[in-house]
């Protein structure tokens, strides 16, 4: 059984990945690593946010690891809130953003957002990125109790509910997320 650290503390991400990759693989967590540091993610772009993270916790604890940096990007706002997708308010209060997102949107009939996810993945001194994406479009209100983020605004493309709307399985078979762990998990798979 391969063993990867995720660096991350969003237990939401945890449980999307785990459902992803299956039992073929032992996922830790930063906690099963004794990590509670505040790891820097201060790029400019999904990738670099990503690389940074996993070459913290290979550099500071030496585990093969990997990490990921998500966001939404909003056509109509030039692929905002994009990298600061999870503090767009200033904040990391979700209801914020969500109000600041649909007050920037207020104006704009174009809707059409993706969700993005790039994995860094380092194993030795090699790194590794994959990346997922799921186009789709912002709701004017939020819908749906599931998910988290920005899920109760965004319908993907061919569907009908929110992400929020869906329960967990069905979201994890679509997600941007489960797209790019989809090629990290075939990557492990045929490869190590």
């Amino acid at each position: 059984m391969i063993e990867l650290v995720f660096a991350t503390n969003n237990l939401h991400k945890l449980e999307e990945v785990q459902a992803v990759v299956g039992n073929r693989f032992r996922i830790l967590t930063l906690a099963d690593i004794d990590c509670a540091d505040d790891i820097p993610e201060t790029g400019d772009t999904f990738q670099a946010n990503a690389s940074q993270k996993s070459g913290y916790i290979y550099g500071k604890y030496g585990y093969n690891c990997f990490a990921d940096d998500s966001g939404l990007e909003v056509q109509a706002l030039d692929n905002e809130p994009g990298v600061y997708s999870a503090r767009y308010s200033g904040t990391r209060d979700m209801e914020k953003n969500i109000d600041l997102l649909l007050q920037r949107l207020a104006d704009h009939t174009d809707r059409h957002a993706r969700f993005r996810t790039v994995i860094s993945l380092r194993i030795g001194e090699a790194e590794y990125f994959f990346e997922g994406t799921v186009d789709g479009k912002i709701g004017f209100e939020r819908q749906g109790e599931g998910g988290f983020g920005y899920d109760p605004l965004f319908t993907p493309r061919g569907h009908s509910r929110t992400f929020a709307q869906m329960s967990g399985a069905e979201k994890n078979a679509i997600s941007h997320r489960a797209i790019a762990v989809a090629k990290l998990a075939e990557f492990l798979r045929t490869t190590y």
